[in-house]
């Protein structure tokens, strides 16, 4: 698609959200219904497209992707109503016979940028808040996940007009192009280098945008915890995806009384959950492409490698790995590795190990395996991170009662539920004044009389 195209289905999605028909309760309720009928028509082309491009099994697709989104698109339409609704705020006696209250309203037309490791999740979940909140919609998923793509313009041509909500497939040149236009608000989800071009360019317009990033979420494992439940907990958030999980543990920081033990735990559990042979395990998929591939066996330091490490290049697998004695200084500790290795680094003192950790850039996840409520609040007060779990990973992400986002260098907004219904939403802030009583207090001329008043009600 050329910028031309791009040009005209903008310019129809400014008439239509002009035209006021994505404002009413009722249409942003049926877009939603919508929706959620053309997902469940695709169902079985979801799974083989995600399987194709990432070799996910049906249950991990629905696990960690359609099942998420069907949950977003359901608490979405349970809640609608009460979040459309103005919310009423005291009014100050300066202002007196008012009232005051906020009052959402959509941006306009909002473009998604999505990547391709939750080309389902990370496309339709903060498209169902966009349009919940009343706005049109331009999608551009990822190059890299093509059949997935495919299968989500099949999904979003059922249900949409593409006024309201189209898809514009391609590379780099379809970025570069999407970017150049004016939007009223963008959404990108991706690495942080390309993060900073999609800003770049947002500056030119002053176009908002949320940022979702990554970064190397560190997982503290301190000698209190059970180290049995922590180890199947911290495999399965760390190998799901084969590792290219945003939020997946990237590293372990653990107690060094415990280090060895740990190991021996994390040992097992891969062999539990994905048998003595994960290449031979239908249900473990495959790295995304041929450049990640190689990037991450550049990243591996094989003399640290004490579990795993087999891999098939004609397949793009990596079988799961853990290394040990690992260093600060190795390669694998200064980018994030968005696979399945998982370093192994220990510390002595707690405090050590979150100096350690606030002195690098903020990572999206934290995960902290610990019984001691003393450690949790320490955690909570000396770290800077988007959000995580105590005792356990990835699980953050799947209640819309909880705002999903980073900060700093993992990112900027947040969505799920009704802070995602507030993201895409320019919140308005009204006073609406009776015209049958005014004080005259405000209005000149000023005397030391009204000043004395003010200061007795202000001050």
């Amino acid at each position: 698609m050329n910028e031309f195209d791009i040009q005209q289905i903008l310019e129809s999605q400014r008439s239509y959200f002009s035209s006021g028909a994505t404002l009413p309760e009722q249409a942003r309720q049926d877009a939603l219904r919508r929706l959620e009928k053309a997902i469940r028509n695709h169902e079985e082309a979801v799974y083989a497209a995600l399987k194709t491009d990432l070799g996910k099994s049906s249950f991990e697709s629905f696990l960690c992707e359609l099942g998420l989104v069907l949950d977003e698109i359901k608490w979405m339409r349970k809640n609608l109503h009460a979040l459309m609704k103005r919310k009423s705020v005291r009014t100050p006696i300066t202002q007196m016979i008012a009232k005051s209250f906020q009052s959402p309203s959509p941006y306009g037309t909002v473009l998604i940028m999505s990547p391709w490791n939750y080309p389902v999740l990370l496309t339709l979940d903060p498209l169902v808040d966009a349009i919940a909140a009343g706005n049109t919609v331009l999608l551009k998923p990822s190059a890299y996940a093509p059949a997935t793509a495919e299968v989500l313009r099949a999904i979003l041509e059922e249900a949409f007009p593409k006024e309201h909500v189209a898809v514009v497939l391609g590379g780099r040149a379809e970025n570069n192009a999407l970017l150049q236009q004016k939007f009223d608000k963008i959404f990108f989800t991706g690495s942080p280098l390309v993060g900073k071009e999609v800003m770049r360019a947002a500056a030119e317009n002053l176009t908002p945008v949320t940022l979702e990033l990554g970064g190397k979420s560190p997982c503290i494992v301190d000698e209190s915890c059970n180290l049995p439940m922590s180890a199947k907990r911290i495999v399965f958030g760390k190998y799901m995806n084969c590792g290219q999980t945003c939020v997946a543990p990237d590293y372990i920081l653990c107690h060094e009384s415990i280090h060895a033990e740990l190991i021996g735990l994390l040992k097992k559990e891969i062999a539990a959950q994905f048998g003595e042979h994960p290449l031979e395990n239908e249900n473990y998929g495959k790295i995304i492409n041929q450049k990640h591939f190689e990037r991450l066996l550049g990243l591996l330091p094989r003399e640290k490698v004490v579990y795993g490490g087999e891999t098939d290049a004609g397949s793009l697998r990596i079988a799961p790995i853990i290394l040990d004695h690992v260093s600060w200084d190795d390669s694998i500790m200064q980018e994030e590795i968005f696979g399945p290795i998982l370093p192994v680094l220990t510390y002595r003192e707690l405090e050590d190990a979150l100096t350690v950790i606030d002195s690098r850039p903020h990572p999206l996840a934290l995960y902290c395996f610990t019984e001691r409520d003393a450690v949790k609040q320490r955690v909570l007060e000396r770290c800077r991170f988007g959000g995580g779990c105590f005792n356990d990973t990835l699980v953050h992400l799947a209640t819309p009662e909880l705002p999903f986002g980073g900060v700093g260098e993992s990112g900027m907004g947040s969505y799920h539920g009704e802070t995602g219904f507030l993201e895409f939403s320019h919140v308005r802030s009204i006073v609406d004044r009776k015209t049958w009583f005014e004080l005259s207090t405000r209005f000149q001329p000023y005397t030391k009389g009204k000043l004395d008043f003010l200061k007795r009600v202000l001050g």
